[in-house]
């Protein structure tokens, strides 16, 4: 069986885990999040560890897989999801205008994005942005949305890129 599959997910206090016949629920202090529980893979609940059992060995890697969502399930209503996003460039600026997230990239109008269902976005400075959710995948999402509206360039390296992101630089063309 998969490796991953074999470990047993840890349920904090305060987190409830809900499985039926087509979904798994998982409900905790910041929230509920649920997930389509695909056939093959069964969930047992036992002592405040969850585990998944495959029902056949073509099911092993899906099981794995539904083990690393779950965990990430219960870490997100526990603790929470948080990305950050660093803008680099000359008067490249990000700001809260209510819900939405306005952000001048150099472009000659301000680019509004509207914060989705359940992420909340802050600026703590004019060049930070934190995306933060319970759900691991739609915050990823929100901020690679975000950072597609200017992706970092290889000469300069302006920009919305996230955090400790590397950028490989090119050497500008030579005269």
């Amino acid at each position: 069986m998969s490796r991953v599959a074999k470990k047993v997910i840890n349920l904090p206090k305060g987190v409830e885990v809900n499985v039926s016949a087509e979904q798994l629920s998982v409900k905790g202090p910041k929230g509920t999040l649920n997930l389509v529980k695909p056939q093959g893979v069964d969930v047992k609940i036992e002592n405040g560890q969850a585990t998944m059992v495959a029902a056949n060995a073509d099911d092993i890697a899906l099981a794995g897989t539904i083990r690393a969502i779950l965990a990430n399930m219960v870490a997100g209503v526990t603790d929470g999801f948080t990305r950050k996003l660093e803008l680099v460039g000359v008067g490249y600026r990000a700001a809260m205008q209510g819900k939405d997230l306005n952000l001048s990239l150099g472009f000659s109008h301000p680019v509004l994005f509207p914060a989705p269902e359940g992420i909340t976005i802050e600026t703590p400075t004019q060049t930070e942005i934190l995306i933060k959710g319970s759900d691991k995948q739609r915050v990823g999402e929100v901020a690679a949305k975000i950072r597609s509206f200017r992706p970092p360039e290889p000469y300069k390296g302006k920009g919305v890129r996230y955090a400790g992101e590397k950028i490989i630089m090119k050497e500008a063309k030579k005269a």
